[in-house]
């Protein structure tokens, strides 16, 4: 028998036109006080762009969402910790929501910046239970404004924190955070890196470069100035990478630029 050919649901809509779309097959995306709104054509992110208010309340836009990985024990330079603390800063000033994996460490203090910026901070839990997150893994609860406890463990909930992140940023750590940066480049994801924090960060050049000719349209953008990494980063998920978010999106060429 034939196969009978799959529906897609478009949920997005065109904020101007009302046009129903599939983001992925939006001509142009732009980002908005930290929220993506889909265009069916540039004249119509162009009446957006000029007047925003008008169009604000017709279509639902979602917010981007910055998974921050690094280091969680061991010992820090303050410039590491004063990096990351402002990195967190960064992305609230964007309006996007970060996402960590409500560890101490470097991490910890990007949740600290986030919320003294006024911005949304997300812990993705390894536990059951908010009892175990604080007595079992040792891990602190006081920067997020929501945990979501996953009970799978230290390793397992690094795929939830990678999947759930519309980019990814690696602040100093170690072998933990060689897996979730793996696991980020071989879905396809948008990698900044904060030179400078330490750990993995300064030999990742090296190691991508073992890596060959494997193409998995994971992006990497290499910059020390917290402010200026998320600046990149959101430029080039707005301008291309959209488009590619993670290598499961069939049908579709990796993202250039």
């Amino acid at each position: 028998m034939p196969q009978r050919a799959r529906k897609t649901n478009s949920v997005i809509r065109d904020p101007v036109c009302l046009m129903t779309l599939d983001p992925r097959r939006a001509a142009v995306m732009v980002e908005h006080s930290g929220q993506t709104y889909y265009f069916c054509s540039e004249g119509c992110k162009q009446k957006f762009l000029a007047q925003p208010d008008l169009f604000l309340n017709k279509a639902t836009g979602m917010r981007l969402t910055v998974g921050v990985m690094g280091s969680a024990s061991g010992e820090f330079s303050s410039a590491a910790k004063a990096q990351a603390y402002a990195l967190g800063q960064a992305i609230a000033e964007r309006g996007f929501i970060l996402i960590t994996g409500a560890c101490p460490g470097l991490p910890y203090e990007c949740a600290r910046g986030a919320r003294e910026g006024g911005g949304l901070s997300v812990g993705i839990s390894p536990a059951l239970s908010l009892d175990e997150h604080v007595h079992k893994y040792l891990s602190p609860s006081d920067a997020f404004d929501v945990l979501i406890y996953t009970g799978s463990g230290l390793m397992g909930r690094e795929v939830t924190n990678i999947r759930s992140s519309d980019m990814v940023v690696i602040v100093g750590g170690r072998s933990g955070t060689l897996g979730e940066f793996a696991i980020a480049y071989d879905e396809g994801k948008l990698i900044g890196v904060l030179a400078g924090s330490g750990g993995i960060t300064g030999h990742l050049p090296e190691i991508v470069k073992g890596f060959g000719d494997k193409n998995t349209g994971a992006r990497l953008v290499y910059d020390a100035d917290p402010a200026a990494l998320i600046r990149k980063l959101a430029d080039i998920y707005i301008a291309h990478h959209y488009k590619r978010p993670s290598c499961f999106c069939q049908d579709v060429s990796p993202a250039d630029g």
